[in-house]
C-alpha cells in the first residue's frame, strides 16, 4: 500500500471514512438499498430520477476535468500564479499558519476559482463553462451545508483585493466586492466578510499572512440583501402615474442608491450566496410559473436584473456563486434537470458526510409495527406518505383537529430520544447553555398550527418541548417580508402597551414589523446563549426551513410533506447537519460522528445510518486556546529527553525506609478443564490445573535470581563497575528484600503461607522488580545530569496548540490559558483553587499543553502528564495530581515524577520544583499553604 493509500485508510466511525483535511481517497456506492464502499475519489455528479422513479448518477464532465488539472496545477507549484497569489496558497496550505486547519474542500474551492483565472492558458485548454445567458461571467462553487463555504468567499476576497492593491493596472482582479445574500439573516452573518468588521473572518481563521490585514482593508467589500436591488417595473410606474407623475429610476441612479458608498467602483467583483435563488427566467416561461414557484421565479428576476444593471454601469469583472443545491429553484422542471451550467467545483452532502463535516442523518428503517406496505420500510421513514396522514394533513383543518395517530406516535418516539439527549447535555457542571433542537417541516400552514396545538395543549404530551418560551411557530409570510428588508426594523417603542398574557404585567405594544422582526431575530439566534432564541427547543414552519437557515444545536427533524426528491431531502435534512465540534482526538485523522435524528424524511442515495441509538451529538465546543493577553501567566518548564543517573559502588538497601509493596492474588491459580463431546463439555470428567502445588517446586533462589536480573536491566548504564559485581550486589539485595515484611501479600490466608506467598511474588514478579529497582536507585544514585532536547531545551504554554472542548469550562484569570477543561467536580474546585490563592502566581491545566516525562510500568515505558502546573509566588513550581485511589501504575507514575523532580531540582538551572498529590478535594488548599 503506497504512502497515499494509508492516509485515505478509513480509521472513522460509521460513515466517516475520510480525513476532512485530505482529498477524499474511498467514497460509497449506494443503489438497491445498500452501500459499495470504492477507493478513490466519488466523481462529481448528481442523480436524475424518471418517471418510474428510476435514478440514474449524471456526471459533472468539466468539473472532474477541472479537478484533475487543479491538482495538477497544484503539484507543479502553481506555475503563472502571482507572488501574492503563491503566498496566500502556501498560507492555506500551511497547517501551522492557524489554529484551525482549512478543510481540503475549502482549498480546493478557492484553487479551482484562482485557476480559472491565473493558470496558463495552456493549463485551461479544453474547459469550457458555460454560462446563464447573461453578459458576465459566473462561476458556481458546489458545497455542502456545513463545509465552511463563508470562510472560502473571504479566501477568494482576500485574493482579489490583495493582488489589486499589489498591481493596479491587474485587470484580472477588483478591490471592490459586492456580496449578495438571500435574506436579512444572511447577510448579518456574512459581516464577517468585512475587513473592518471586528470579528472578521480573515483575522479570525488566519486567511491571510502577518501584516497582509492593512493592505487588504484598502479595499471594498459591500453586504447587500436581495431585495435592495428591486426596482419598479414599467407597468408599475405606470399604475401610479395617477398620484406620482416620477418615472422609472434609470439604470445610474438605481446602481447610486443601491452601491451607496462603493458608487464609484469599477469592474466589481459579485459573490451570491445561496445563489440558486439567482437564475434567469427564460422571457416566454414567465407567465407559467404559479404559487410558491412564481415567488420564487419573481425574486430570482429582481435579484439577476440587478446584476445586469451593475454590469451595464459599472461593469461586473466575475460572479463567483456559493450554493450547496445550486438547482433554480422554482423553475417550471425537475429540480435535477435545473443544475446551474456554471458549476466548476463540487463537494457535496455524500462527501461531507464521508469526510466527516456535517453531522450524519440517521433514519428509522424498521420498527416493530407493521411496514409501509409500498415499500416495506418503517411508516415512520416517510411519514406523509402514508395514506391515511396524507389524506388528513392535506386539507384546511382547524388548529384544533387532533392530528393523525401515526404522526402523534413518531413525535413521541423523536420526543423521547430528544429528552434523553436535553439530559445528557445537562449532565456537565455547568450544564449546556442552549438545549437541543427538534425541527418540524410542514407541507402547508394549518399542519403547523396543529402541531403547535398538539404541543400546547397536551395530545402531544412532551411538556419540555411546549409553551411560548420554548416553541418557535414560524409564521413564513411575515418572516419573508422582513426578511426581504435591507436593514433590521428597530425594536424600541415608544407606543401603548399591552398586557402581558404569561406574566399579567405591561409591556411595549409592537407594531406589525416588529413583531415580525423579533420572529425573526429568534430564528436567526436559535442555540445562541444570550440571544433571543436562546431557549427554544422546538421549532415548527412550513417552507422557511428548506434552505437559507441551519443551527448547529439542531438534533432531530420531523417532515411533515411530500418529498419528490432527493434535493429537496437535502435541503431540509441540511438544517441539522451543522456539526457541534470540529475536534479530532489525539492519535486519529478523523472526526467522531455526530448525528441527526430525521423522521419522515426520505433518504433512498445519500448517506444516512439506521438508528442504532448510538450516543446523541454533543453540546456546542468552548474553544481553548492561549491568551497573549494574559502572556504574563506563561510556564515554563525544561525539556528533559532523559536522566543520567550514576550508582555508588557498593549498593546498600535500608529496610526501614524502603515503602512497602502490597501484593494482591489477581492472577487465576485454578484452572478446571473438560473433554467436548458432541460439541458440549463432558462435566463429570473434569481435570485441574492447581499452581499452588506447583509453587512448592518453585526454587526460591531461582525467582530472586530472576527479581535481580530484571532490575539489572533497568540500572545498565547507571553503574560504572564490572556487571558481575552489581549482580551480586543485587542478588543480595533482593533475598534481603524477599525476606523483609515490606513486601505484604493479599489474603493473609496466602501472606502467612510460606509456598502461596511464594507463588503470589512468583506471579507478581514485575512488579517485584520494578519496585526493588526503584528503592535501589532512589538510596544509590550518586549523582544526576539532565539530558535535554537539543532542539528546543525548554517549553512552555505558549506552545499550546488551539482546540474545542463540550465539557464544562472554567474562565481562569491566572492562566494562560483562556479557560480550563475539567473532568469533574473535584478538578473545578481544586482549579478554583489555584486562580484564587494568594500563593499563586501563575497557573495552568495540563491538558494538551506539553508537559509530561516518562515512567516505566511493568517494562513499557509510558507518559505521564500530571493534572495542574503552579509557579507560586515565592518562585518555586509546583506540580500537582488529583488522585483519590492508589493503584500499581499511580505508584509507578508518581515515583517518576518524584526523581524527575529530584533531578531537575538538582540541576540547579530551572529553579526551584516541588511535586504533591492531592488526594482528596479541597486538599490542595493545604499543598498551597505549605511552607516551600
Amino acid at each position: 500500500m503506497s504512502a497515499e493509500d494509508t492516509q485515505n485508510a478509513p480509521e472513522g466511525r460509521g460513515l466517516i471514512i475520510c480525513s476532512p483535511y485530505e482529498e477524499p481517497g474511498a467514497y460509497y456506492v449506494y443503489a438497491d438499498g445498500g452501500k459499495e464502499r470504492r477507493e478513490g475519489r466519488r466523481p462529481a455528479g448528481y442523480l436524475r430520477w424518471d418517471a418510474q422513479g428510476e435514478s440514474a448518477v449524471v456526471t459533472l464532465d468539466a468539473v472532474n476535468r477541472i479537478r484533475e488539472r487543479v491538482a495538477e496545477w497544484r503539484r507543479e507549484g502553481y506555475p503563472g500564479a502571482t507572488s501574492v497569489t503563491r503566498d496566500l496558497l502556501g498560507h492555506w496550505r500551511d497547517p501551522e499558519a492557524r489554529d484551525e486547519r482549512l478543510f481540503f474542500c475549502q482549498a480546493e474551492a478557492a484553487e479551482t476559482l484562482i485557476w480559472l483565472t491565473e493558470a496558463p492558458e495552456t493549463s485551461r485548454a479544453g474547459i469550457d463553462i458555460e454560462g446563464d445567458g447573461g453578459a458576465f461571467r459566473r462561476y458556481c462553487a458546489k458545497m455542502a451545508t456545513g463545509t465552511g463555504k463563508t470562510v472560502v468567499m473571504a479566501m477568494v476576497i482576500a485574493w482579489h483585493i490583495l493582488n489589486k492593491v499589489g498591481a493596479e493596472n491587474d485587470a484580472r482582479f477588483s478591490k471592490n466586492v459586492f456580496v449578495v445574500a438571500p435574506g436579512l439573516t444572511v447577510k448579518s452573518r456574512l459581516s464577517v466578510l468585512q475587513p473592518s468588521a471586528p470579528d472578521n473572518y480573515y483575522e479570525q481563521f488566519g486567511l491571510v499572512p502577518s501584516g497582509a490585514m492593512e493592505r487588504l482593508r484598502k479595499g471594498k467589500v459591500l453586504v447587500r440583501n436581495w431585495h435592495a436591488m428591486g426596482r419598479e417595473s414599467e407597468q408599475q410606474v405606470r399604475r401610479r402615474r395617477s398620484v406620482d407623475k416620477r418615472g422609472r429610476k434609470s439604470d445610474e441612479a438605481h446602481t447610486r442608491e443601491v452601491l451607496g458608498e462603493m458608487a464609484s467602483a469599477r469592474n466589481i467583483l459579485v459573490i451570491n450566496d445561496e445563489a440558486h435563488h439567482a437564475y434567469r427566467v427564460p422571457p416566454g416561461d414567465a407567465g407559467a410559473y404559479k404559487g410558491e414557484d412564481k415567488a420564487s421565479a419573481d425574486e430570482a428576476t429582481v435579484w439577476v436584473d440587478g446584476l445586469d444593471c451593475l454590469r451595464r454601469t459599472r461593469g461586473i469583472l466575475a460572479c463567483y456563486d456559493f450554493s450547496a443545491t445550486p438547482f433554480a429553484a422554482g423553475r417550471q422542471v425537475a429540480p435535477e434537470d435545473s443544475l446551474f451550467n456554471w458549476i466548476v467545483s463540487d463537494f457535496g452532502l455524500a462527501d461531507a458526510i464521508e469526510s466527516g463535516l456535517v453531522k450524519t442523518p440517521r433514519v428509522v428503517v424498521s420498527d416493530d409495527a407493521l411496514p409501509d406496505a409500498s415499500t416495506y420500510k418503517s411508516r415512520l421513514y416517510h411519514i406523509y406518505n402514508d395514506p391515511q396522514v396524507k389524506s388528513d394533513l392535506a386539507r384546511a383543518a382547524p388548529e384544533s383537529e387532533p392530528l393523525p395517530d401515526l404522526v402523534r406516535n413518531a413525535y413521541y418516539l423523536l420526543g423521547h430520544n430528544w429528552r434523553e439527549t436535553h439530559r445528557a447535555w445537562e449532565a456537565g457542571e455547568p450544564p449546556a447553555l442552549t438545549p437541543p433542537v427538534m425541527i418540524t417541516v410542514c407541507n402547508r400552514t394549518e399542519t403547523a398550527a396543529r402541531v403547535k396545538h398538539a404541543f400546547d395543549h397536551g395530545s402531544v404530551d412532551l411538556p419540555e418541548l411546549a409553551g411560548p418560551e420554548r416553541i418557535l411557530h414560524v409564521d413564513s409570510k411575515a418572516l419573508k417580508e422582513v426578511e426581504e428588508r435591507d436593514e433590521p426594523v428597530a425594536l424600541a417603542s415608544g407606543g401603548d402597551e399591552e398586557e402581558d398574557e404569561e406574566d399579567g404585567g405591561a409591556r411595549p405594544r409592537l407594531t406589525k414589523q416588529q413583531s415580525a422582526e423579533l420572529l425573526r431575530r429568534k430564528v436567526d439566534t436559535v442555540g445562541k446563549a444570550g440571544e433571543p432564541g436562546a431557549p427554544i427547543r422546538n421549532v415548527i414552519s412550513v417552507n422557511m426551513l428548506s434552505e437559507g437557515w441551519d443551527a448547529r444545536t439542531v438534533t432531530h427533524i420531523m417532515g411533515l410533506r411530500p418529498f419528490t426528491s432527493q434535493l429537496l431531502c437535502e435541503q431540509v435534512v441540511g438544517r441539522g447537519l451543522r456539526r457541534t465540534s470540529y475536534e479530532i482526538k489525539e492519535g486519529k485523522r478523523t472526526f467522531d460522528p455526530e448525528y441527526v435524528n430525521v423522521f419522515g424524511v426520505p433518504f433512498q442515495f445519500l448517506p444516512h445510518e439506521d438508528d442504532d441509538g448510538a450516543a446523541p451529538p454533543a453540546p456546542l465546543k468552548t474553544t481553548v486556546r492561549v491568551d497573549p493577553d494574559k502572556a504574563a501567566y506563561e510556564i515554563t518548564w525544561p525539556n528533559v529527553e532523559r536522566i543520567e543517573r550514576a550508582l555508588r559502588p557498593q549498593l546498600t538497601l535500608d529496610l526501614e525506609r524502603a515503602e512497602m509493596l502490597e501484593l494482591t492474588v489477581d492472577a487465576p491459580t485454578i484452572a478446571k478443564l473438560a473433554p467436548v463431546v458432541d460439541g458440549q463439555p463432558d462435566m463429570s470428567q473434569i481435570s485441574l490445573i492447581d499452581l499452588q502445588k506447583a509453587a512448592a517446586e518453585t526454587r526460591l533462589q531461582t525467582m530472586l535470581f530472576e527479581a535481580a536480573k530484571g532490575a539489572l536491566q533497568q540500572m545498565q548504564g547507571m553503574w560504572r563497575g564490572n556487571q558481575g559485581s552489581l549482580m551480586a550486589q543485587l542478588v543480595r539485595l533482593a533475598e534481603r528484600f524477599a525476606a523483609s515484611d515490606r513486601i505484604r501479600v493479599f489474603p493473609n490466608v496466602f501472606n502467612d503461607d510460606p509456598d502461596k506467598r511464594k507463588l503470589v511474588i512468583h506471579l507478581e514478579m514485575s512488579k517485584v522488580v520494578q519496585h526493588l529497582a526503584q528503592i535501589v536507585r532512589f538510596e544509590n544514585t550518586e549523582s544526576t545530569e539532565l539530558i535535554l532536547d537539543r532542539e528546543r531545551k525548554t517549553r512552555s504554554t505558549a506552545e499550546m496548540p488551539s482546540w474545542a472542548t463540550g465539557r464544562p469550562v472554567f474562565p481562569s484569570s491566572r492562566s494562560h490559558i483562556n479557560v480550563c477543561a475539567l473532568d469533574s467536580a473535584w478538578e473545578a474546585a481544586d482549579a478554583q483553587s489555584l486562580d484564587e490563592s494568594p500563593h499563586v502566581a501563575a497557573w495552568v491545566r495540563n491538558e494538551r499543553v506539553g508537559f509530561e516525562i516518562p515512567y516505566l510500568y511493568q517494562g513499557v515505558v509510558r507518559s505521564y502528564r500530571p493534572d495542574f502546573l503552579a509557579r507560586l509566588v515565592g518562585g518555586e513550581t509546583l506540580i500537582v495530581e488529583t488522585k483519590g485511589q492508589q493503584d500499581d501504575v499511580t505508584d509507578a507514575k508518581h515515583a517518576a515524577m518524584r526523581e524527575w523532580v529530584a533531578a531537575v531540582n538538582a540541576d540547579g538551572r530551572f529553579g526551584r520544583w516541588r511535586f504533591e498529590v492531592a488526594d482528596r478535594p479541597r486538599a490542595i488548599l493545604d499543598i498551597l499553604a505549605a511552607p516551600p
